[in-house]
């Protein structure tokens, strides 16, 4: 039976067949209508969920948003993970992320198949344009969050140090390395936040299946590489190498460019030409930027590759995403308030500004910006962006259009 819209503040106990059904289409229409990435996200669920249907009370639903933040990972798409779960359990949890993901996700591989097919029939301006406008589009990311997770003068001095470090020693390695050394620096050297308690604590869950999921993530996080070498198996290594990169994006989605172009791009996997340009399509469709690993999977220039790579990218960059809610949320009033952990997020955002930053030069604009004419149209798209606020599949198609007319 489908539950009235009074505001409610705990799981359902029951997963009926209705209940789960209605979870799944009012996430798949958000996945339809979801454009402006992840902070207008969040406002789409706050609307849909706190003021339309009354799923969760205000304070609840900060605390989830709260949480998500706290994790790696995308936090629009664990907002949603765990806006299911509290509606409908574990399975109610899976419905909402296909419904959210699977729309975007579908059309990037379709796009990813078409280019394999028609890349000699694509005008060389278009593409141009697409690489172009992710230009645009981290340079827009690199601002926003530097203002934010960067504000005083130790933040900025570690974040310009992340982007030295990453740029010099450009290696996946590297910048988990950096992460690790910015969760100490920020241990010893930074002062935490004041903490606001929350008008109302997250219901918590079995901590036990928490631990569990828990302990899941860090086992799939250490065996997957040592798997994948000792195998030689290529879908162990896209696995391992999608798995890891959404285990360790903080800061939101679009710091998952430079983790994936590190997996992808040095193996000769993907080359960077069909990376830019479909991380350039991907701020066209609705949804989490994270479906951007549908895509990567997809355009592999060897097996797995097609759909089944498309799809086996796409689970394994979601799945720590599902395993860290679901673990964290029996443990979140412990997490929130502990003062080394709030420490350590303070250094960690302060660097993933620095590592986006490296990812803009290269190899965003190093591969893109080639000349006046590159550089004018990636100003134009920029100001559009940030000044005008067209959105961005808006921008992406225009860019597209202009490559193709001034190239």
């Amino acid at each position: 039976m489908i539950m009235s819209k009074k505001t409610t503040d705990s799981p359902i106990s029951a997963q009926s067949t209705e209940s789960i059904w209605t979870v799944f289409w009012v996430f798949l229409r958000l996945g339809l209508t979801s454009f402006g990435g992840p902070i207008a996200h969040l406002g789409y669920f706050r609307d849909e969920f706190v003021i339309k249907r009354q799923w969760l009370s205000e304070s609840r639903y900060a605390d989830l948003v709260a949480l998500c933040q706290f994790l790696p990972g995308p936090a629009s798409s664990q907002v949603g993970i765990a806006v299911g779960f509290y509606r409908a359990r574990s399975l109610g949890a899976i419905v909402a992320w296909l419904g959210f993901t699977l729309p975007s996700a579908l059309v990037l591989i379709l796009f990813a198949l078409g280019l394999k097919q028609f890349a000699d029939v694509m005008p060389i301006g278009v593409w141009q344009g697409f690489k172009i406008v992710a230009v645009a589009v981290v340079a827009q990311a690199v601002w926003g969050m530097g203002k934010k997770l960067t504000p005083d003068a130790p933040r900025l001095t570690l974040m310009a140090i992340a982007t030295a470090i990453v740029l010099l020693l450009p290696s996946v390695w590297t910048q988990v390395g950096v992460i690790v050394l910015a969760a100490i620096v920020g241990i010893v050297f930074m002062k935490p936040i004041a903490n606001q308690e929350s008008a109302m604590p997250i219901a918590s869950g079995k901590r036990r299946f928490g631990a569990v999921a828990l302990l899941v993530f860090v086992l799939l996080l250490v065996t997957l590489p040592i798997m994948a070498n000792s195998l030689e198996s290529q879908t162990l290594s896209l696995v391992d190498a999608f798995y890891r990169s959404g285990s360790l994006v903080f800061g939101g989605g679009h710091v998952v460019l430079p983790l994936l172009q590190a997996e992808v791009v040095p193996t000769g996997w993907v080359n960077h030409e069909t990376f830019l340009a479909g991380y350039g399509i991907t701020q066209a469709v609705p949804g989490p930027l994270f479906t951007f690993a549908a895509f990567l999977g997809a355009s592999m220039n060897q097996n797995p590759t097609g759909w089944l790579g498309g799809m086996i990218a796409l689970v394994a960059i979601f799945l720590p995403s599902f395993l860290l809610v679901l673990g964290a949320l029996p443990f979140w009033e412990t997490l929130r308030n502990n003062v080394l952990m709030q420490k350590a997020l303070l250094g960690i955002n302060a660097v993933v500004v620095g590592i986006l930053l490296a990812a803009l030069y290269d190899p965003v604009w190093t591969s893109a910006i080639h000349s006046s004419k590159d550089f004018s149209l990636a100003i134009v798209a920029l100001i559009a962006l940030m000044v005008w606020k067209v959105p961005p599949w808006l921008v992406v198609l225009v860019s597209g259009i202009a490559g193709a007319l001034i190239f």
